[in-house]
């Protein structure tokens, strides 16, 4: 069984140090989920953390994290933030998204999943904004 890497101890640094296997493309985008989540899903507990928690409680440590971002989201961060969120409110499953991760994107449509979660949580980033709240 696997186990969370990610403590109550944790810093957001060192929880950062510990999902990116030394990778510097997942390193840019752990630190950008950080910094913007709280503007993209402002009703998320944990604010900047929760994306980061959820990758580590997902499984999706290094290389694959930066697959999720460019090959599966487009380096779109509005598109990772709601897709990990669609995973969390049972819209798209583990299974799918790791097969998404693993096919450059396929299997998983990145759009609809944005407007499912956006309808069940309005203040979300809607996908017509394209961008995060100013």
């Amino acid at each position: 069984m696997r186990k969370d890497r990610i403590t109550l101890e944790d810093t957001p640094m060192s929880a950062i140090v510990k999902l990116v296997e030394g990778n510097p493309g997942a390193t840019r985008v752990c630190v950008e989920l950080f910094k913007a989540a709280h503007e993209i899903d402002p009703d998320a507990a944990f604010g900047g953390m929760a994306p980061v928690f959820q990758l580590d409680t997902m499984g999706i440590y290094g290389s694959r994290i930066w697959m999720l971002y460019k090959d599966v989201c487009k380096e779109d961060i509005v598109k990772t933030v709601a897709v990990l969120r669609a995973v969390q409110l049972g819209l798209v499953s583990c299974r799918v998204l790791d097969h998404a991760i693993d096919n450059y994107g396929g299997g998983l449509d990145i759009n609809d999943a944005h407007k499912q979660v956006n309808e069940r949580l309005p203040n979300f980033v809607a996908p017509e904004n394209g961008g995060v709240h100013s």
